[in-house]
C-alpha cells in the first residue's frame, strides 16, 4: 500500500540571503512558522478558507540556529521570495502489515474534560496531570518531575491512540521529552504545547496507517504538530 501523490519537502533558508533575513527567520514563532510555510503554496484567499485544515504538515527544526522545515504536502512547494532552498521527492511510502518502524513526531498532546452544565475544555496532558494529582497541595518532597509527568502522560496520549492508529508500540520503545509551551502574544491568543516523541512501531493496519501518515496525528496541524516521520528498521 502506498501513499503516492505527495511530496515530501526538506526546507532551508537560501545561504546568500542576508543576515538579518536569517536571524528574522531563525527566530519564527509557530505563527510565523505557519506563515511562511504557506507562502510556499498556491492557495485560495483567506476568505475562501474558513474552516478548512492546512493542506500541508510540517515539523520545524534548527541546525545551526537556521530553521530547517519538513513538509509533508498535496502541492510541491514553490519558494516565491527567494528565501528558500527547497529540496522535494515524491512521497510513496509503500506499507505493509508487520513491517517495523522507527519514528520522531512532535504532537500536541491534549484531553478533554467535562464539567456538569458546561462545554468539554481542552487541557495540554502535562497540565492535566498536574491538576489531577493536585499539584500545587503536594509537599515539593512529594512532587513528580516534569520530565516524569511529560513522559508518562505522553506515552499514555500516544497509546491511547494505537488502534486507529494502526500500529503496536513495543512496550519499551518510546522516548517522550522537550515539553514546550507557547502562546501568541499581541495576536489571536493563540496557545500550544507540545512534546515530541520517537521509537519504534509495528504496522497493524496499514489502511489506517497510510491515513495517519499522511494526514498527520492529534490537533495543532497548521502549527507545525502531527508530521510522522518514519524509516524503516
Amino acid at each position: 500500500m502506498n501513499g503516492a501523490g505527495h511530496w515530501l519537502s526538506r526546507i532551508t533558508p537560501k545561504p546568500e540571503i542576508g543576515y538579518k533575513q536569517l536571524v528574522g527567520l531563525g527566530n519564527l514563532d509557530p505563527y510565523g512558522q505557519h506563515q511562511a510555510i504557506w507562502k510556499l503554496f498556491d492557495l485560495p484567499p483567506k476568505e475562501e478558507r474558513v474552516g478548512q485544515p492546512a493542506p500541508f504538515l510540517f515539523r520545524a527544526e534548527q541546525q545551526d540556529g537556521l530553521p530547517v522545515f519538513y513538509v509533508l504536502s498535496a502541492q510541491c512547494p514553490q519558494d516565491r521570495q527567494d528565501l528558500w532552498q527547497v529540496e522535494a521527492k515524491r512521497y510513496t511510502p509503500n506499507i505493509q502489515a508487520g513491517d517495523r518502524l522507527a519514528f520522531k513526531l512532535r504532537g500536541n498532546p491534549i484531553v478533554t474534560r467535562h464539567t456538569a452544565g458546561e462545554r468539554g475544555r481542552r487541557h495540554d496532558v502535562v497540565m492535566d496531570a498536574k491538576q489531577r494529582m493536585d499539584w500545587k497541595n503536594l509537599p515539593e518532597s512529594a512532587r513528580p518531575s516534569r520530565a516524569h509527568l511529560a513522559y508518562e502522560a505522553g506515552v499514555c496520549w500516544l497509546r491511547e491512540r494505537q488502534a486507529r492508529l494502526g500500529v503496536q508500540f513495543g512496550d519499551t520503545e518510546l522516548r517522550v521529552d522537550s515539553y514546550r509551551s507557547w502562546r501568541q502574544r499581541n495576536g489571536k491568543g493563540i496557545a500550544l504545547s507540545t512534546l515530541d516523541f520517537e521509537g519504534h512501531f509495528r504496522v497493524i493496519d496499514p489502511s489506517r496507517f497510510l491515513n495517519a501518515l499522511i494526514g498527520g496525528i492529534g490537533p495543532a496541524k497548521a502549527f507545525g504538530c502531527g508530521l510522522l516521520l518514519v524509516r524503516r528498521i
